[in-house]
């Protein structure tokens, strides 16, 4: 179905072909924010980097939100607090996982999130898992084991923080889809953006900060970060995730950790022993092969219904 313009003319949806590549421009930024995190916290604190991250996020936001925030309610800024409050502590305990391990094994253990969705439904909805998911957690454990023999630390504590971030991950897309609904995605991702830099700042505040100067490499990491994963990517992924279904978004976003290790590997030399790349492997299928399952129930799906 089209789209419609406030003036009431009908917009014609993007080509599959356009939607694809900025869906996959998307996971390469988000690729990307593990490499500059990586670099950026060697000189900046974590919590002060997620600060002048979402600092800097919510500058832009609000310039991007300055038609529009005559609309900013009460509703939306509490919605838009408890989502925030979410992805505040996401992104807290991705700058401490990344800083604690390498950047391949981080990204491909935050992609976990895709196998702790349909657990927390369990527990919190007694939702059913199903099968498939079980087989994909049954995968990732075997996964997670291969990871804590390989290498000189085994399971550190930046894989635990990195699969605690991935369980976070998975808090904040659910919070989003059970807390928000006919709220401007503009003027909520702002409030959001707030509400992660005041939780930044509160922890700078509380917890003691070594002494640390920024240099043009921490200024050009955090730039990266609160621009393009933060700003462009939200834009993106409103913009074009609506044109396809949460299956094929959930495929198409498992290349996250695909650019995490060429970056891990080309950029900071970053090697895997062969335990670890199984690990690593295991856990990539972990969460691919329930998603290709869906896909394909999916599709078959939509051809019965075209033919009946």
């Amino acid at each position: 179905m089209d789209s419609v313009h406030t003036d009431g003319s009908a917009v014609s949806p993007p080509s599959t072909g356009r939607v694809l590549f900025f869906l996959v421009l998307t996971t390469f930024f988000w690729g990307g924010s593990f490499l500059f995190t990586k670099i950026g916290v060697r000189e900046v604190p974590p919590p002060f980097f997620v600060l002048l991250r979402f600092s800097l996020a919510s500058v832009v936001m609000g310039l991007l939100c300055l038609p529009r925030l005559g609309r900013l309610n009460r509703q939306t800024i509490l919605r838009g607090t408890i989502v925030g409050l979410a992805l505040g502590i996401t992104n807290l305990t991705f700058v401490v996982g990344v800083q604690g391990t390498s950047i391949s094994r981080a990204g491909v253990i935050n992609n976990l999130f895709v196998l702790f969705i349909p657990l927390i439904a369990r527990i919190a909805w007694k939702d059913r898992i199903g099968g498939i998911n079980t087989a994909g957690i049954g995968l990732a454990s075997l996964g997670i084991a291969l990871l804590a023999g390989g290498g000189g630390e085994g399971f550190n504590r930046g894989d635990m923080i990195s699969t605690l971030c991935a369980f976070f991950i998975a808090i904040h897309i659910i919070t989003v889809s059970r807390v928000l609904k006919d709220e401007d995605v503009w003027l909520v991702s702002f409030v959001q953006f707030c509400v992660v830099a005041l939780m930044a700042a509160v922890i700078t505040l509380v917890v003691p900060t070594p002494p640390f100067s920024l240099g043009l490499t921490s200024l050009a990491t955090i730039t990266y970060c609160a621009i393009l994963p933060t700003v462009v990517c939200f834009t993106l992924q409103n913009r074009y995730q609506r044109y396809v279904t949460p299956t094929q978004a959930g495929l198409i976003y498992t290349l996250d950790p695909v650019w995490s290790l060429l970056a891990g590997f080309a950029v900071l030399g970053e090697r895997l022993t062969t335990r670890e790349w199984y690990g690593c492997g295991l856990i990539f299928l972990a969460v691919l092969i329930p998603l290709g399952i869906r896909f394909a129930i999916e599709r078959r799906l939509v051809f019965r219904y075209l033919h009946r």
